[in-house]
């Protein structure tokens, strides 16, 4: 690896004139065309032209900041101990679970919520069913009408993402320090909690911070499965652009382009503390 940083480094060509120039040329075109003019006209159109923010506003930030945090969390705590569950006993079932967990990231979101409301709506049916025998009062859909299937689908979508950055964490931590554990008569969750997740606490909140922004403009699960009078930021401003108002869409959608950022942001900083002087 170093050979090859060497050798990359030792291929620059330094420009410099209306050669530097040309070239800086090319590298801004698609920053600006792809970034800069749209986001410009968003913050425009949000800061000068839409109505101003008020209390709905703030509900849908709420909403989402809320709903995207709790997947996020429930997501990373399932990819921790899946990726420990591999590393402490490797055998076949942990495997085919690992493997499978990295289908959901690769379908479509409508396709995870038909997929996750099907089978929890037969459940509600079947729990009022039960309580209409017992002669209880209905619970309603507590399952399929709730935000737990939300967070179910976000589960299921984002888990690999969530599983990428806790494994990457995890083979970086010694397996001496599991012996040493295990000498000491600690348990597996012991030795979990007391010395893997303080050592990778930063590819844990990558993947916190990673998946809360993908939950933040996850678009077509939240619209199928959202409980009734419960809009994110992503569902209204696509409701807004839908019904042509682009300038109302402006607010929400910017916002959800800044937190999007910053895990870019993070990167690139990640990336410039290691790159060699």
């Amino acid at each position: 690896h170093s050979a090859a940083e060497s050798r990359a480094r030792a291929d620059l060509i330094p420009l410099s004139g209306s050669k530097a120039l040309l070239a800086l040329i090319i590298c801004l075109v698609p920053l600006g065309f792809g970034f800069v003019i749209p986001a410009g006209q968003l913050l425009w159109w949000a800061v000068f032209e839409a109505e101003p923010l008020g209390w709905e506003f703030v509900s849908l930030a709420w909403n989402s900041f809320s709903l995207a945090f709790l997947a996020a969390l429930v997501a990373v705590t399932l990819a921790i101990l899946l990726a420990y569950a591999q590393r402490a006993r490797p055998i076949k079932p942990v495997r085919g679970v690992l493997a499978m967990s990295g289908f959901g990231y690769a379908l479509p979101g409508t396709i995870i919520a038909i997929g996750v409301l099907i089978p929890l709506a037969w459940i509600d049916h079947r729990i009022i069913e039960l309580f209409e025998a017992w002669g209880w009062d209905s619970p309603g859909l507590v399952l399929s009408g709730s935000l737990i299937a939300l967070l179910f689908a976000y589960t299921v979508r984002f888990l690999a993402v969530a599983l990428g950055s806790v494994q990457a964490g995890l083979e970086k931590i010694k397996p001496s320090l599991d012996y040493a554990g295990r000498s000491m008569g600690h348990s597996p969750l012991a030795i979990l909690r007391k010395i893997h997740v303080p050592l990778m606490r930063s590819s844990v909140l990558t993947a916190v911070l990673i998946v809360f922004v993908d939950v933040l403009k996850e678009l077509p699960a939240t619209l199928i499965l959202r409980p009734f009078n419960f809009n994110t930021m992503a569902v209204r401003a696509y409701e807004l652009a839908s019904d042509e108002r682009l300038v109302d869409a402006a607010p929400a959608s910017i916002m959800i382009v800044l937190v999007g950022l910053i895990p870019v942001l993070l990167l690139h900083a990640s990336i410039a503390r290691r790159r060699p002087q």
